[in-house]
């Protein structure tokens, strides 16, 4: 049978009345919607609930999928160890869902599970549920740090070992929208805030799932936003679907913001097929960016695809023939990679080790693209989606003032003892120099109330 339906529910523990004791009238829309989501799905009388919680054990890169016969939890922490939840999962499910997931070389499984009870971001919804319906097997997915299309793909994949074990099969991404609304909400204002929640709502609510790609790492982060991620293998689970989409409740007063969306599966649409879509747009994208990078980014992007290739750096002979400003010069320099929006890797020097600029960026790019600790190395079959820029820094100064810093021009440089810190400037998410001086001490390991000396310095920035 497949997946007859999805929706996206948020996952405030007060919606409960025992735990609300009055407080969840404040929020009734969310209430009442969450009653219709939980009628839908008795109505539909589903084999399997795929359920996506941001609160289950989340890895860097990996998705955790809850292994065993099954598991219980209460809302105990919240007030009200009264309220449990117990549920056996669906063994043949998981098992064919992390099949499916080798096979196509995605980092899922039943590995790593830290805690084997249930979260609130999946008792809440179930608790709706069960209101109205009760004899389903759960499989509980866990999100990862891995980019958006993964978890598009993994989506795809529940979608795919539904087909396989002709199971009824609902899907509830679990996941409230930005905590940033108001100042007195528990992550106080940021603009972005309202921002996120009016766009999520737009796409979430209109099913025009190719645009969640398009919210960057950097504006879910300052949005402080809780559930794209399980939204996107929502989308996923419905890739190359005919929906019915309806958007059921939207609001916000505590400074959290909570929406409900339902979409219901209408045979095929073979034009759905999303990330495909995405991957296109993005390889177009890249193609014009080529056709505009400098001799810098070319050096850069020539000596990564030549090296994940064949392991071989550029001739020597090749780097003579660039412009005299980077063969006759020395400076540091960064190389940075970004793909489907994402840093992708970033290595630097912030003095000059080579005897050129030209051999920097040649060092710096194989570093960037091999060697940057925080990422596996990049793949040949990801060179055709990377973005990448080079910054040529200039000289560093030091500072005896924070008015003498501009987070725009330039970048700065901690130093306690051996311990230094360096962050370049206009990076996206970095709006002031005390966020810049944050961000620094906490790459070098200099705690906030350490004494620094401070240097700022400016960079040519090479980009297609």
């Amino acid at each position: 049978m497949g997946i007859l339906a999805a929706f996206m529910v948020p996952h405030p523990p007060l919606i409960v009345p025992e735990v609300g004791r009055g407080e969840e009238k404040k929020i009734q829309k969310t209430v009442d919607a969450y009653e219709a989501v939980g009628r839908w799905i008795g109505q539909l009388e589903p084999e399997t609930i795929v359920l996506l919680s941001p609160h289950q054990v989340m890895y860097a890169d990996y998705f955790h999928i809850s292994p065993g016969k099954g598991a219980e939890g209460d809302l105990g922490r919240f007030g009200a160890g009264q309220v449990k939840i117990r549920c056996s999962f669906d063994q043949a499910f998981v098992d064919e869902l992390c099949r499916l997931a080798e096979a196509r070389g995605l980092p899922a499984g039943k590995l790593g599970e830290r805690d084997k009870a249930l979260d609130h971001g999946t008792m809440v919804p179930l608790y709706f549920v069960e209101k109205y319906w009760k004899s389903y097997g759960l499989v509980r997915i866990g999100l990862s740090g891995l980019p958006l299309t993964e978890h598009y793909r993994l989506g795809q994949c529940i979608q795919e070992a539904a087909e396989d074990l002709d199971r009824r099969t609902v899907v509830i991404a679990s996941g409230d929208l930005s905590h940033r609304l108001k100042e007195d909400g528990p992550y106080g204002f940021r603009k972005e805030g309202p921002a996120y929640d009016e766009r999520i709502m737009e796409v979430m609510g209109e099913g025009t799932f190719g645009e969640l790609f398009d919210f960057t790492e950097d504006f879910c982060e300052r949005a402080g936003e809780c559930g794209h991620r399980a939204f996107t293998i929502l989308a996923g689970a419905l890739d190359r679907t005919e929906i019915v989409t309806e958007r059921l409740s939207y609001e916000g007063p505590f400074g959290v913001g909570y929406g409900i969306c339902a979409y219901t599966a209408w045979g095929r649409d073979p034009g759905r097929d999303l990330k495909r879509q995405y991957e296109k747009r993005i390889r177009e994208e890249i193609i014009k960016q080529r056709e505009q990078e400098d001799a810098y980014v070319r050096l850069a992007r020539r000596t990564i695809e030549g090296y994940v290739r064949t392991g071989e750096l550029p001739e020597a002979e090749s780097l003579k023939a660039l412009p005299t400003e980077m063969t006759g010069r020395r400076a540091g320099v960064f190389v940075s990679l970004k793909k489907d929006g994402r840093l992708r890797g970033c290595i630097g020097t912030i003095q000059a080790v080579q005897p050129s600029i030209a051999e920097e960026i040649v060092h710096n790019a194989i570093s960037a693209a091999t060697h940057d600790p925080r990422f596996s190395p990049v793949g040949e079959d990801e060179l055709e989606m990377l973005s990448v820029s080079v910054d040529v820094l200039g000289d560093a100064e030091p500072v005896t003032s924070l008015e003498e810093l501009d987070v725009k021009r330039y970048g700065v440089i901690v130093t306690k003892g051996g311990r230094r810190g360096l962050l370049l400037p206009d990076l996206d998410g970095v709006d002031t120099v005390e966020e810049q001086i944050k961000i620094a001490r906490e790459k070098a390991g200099i705690a906030p109330d350490e004494e620094v000396r401070l240097e700022r310095f400016e960079v040519i920035r090479h980009h297609g």
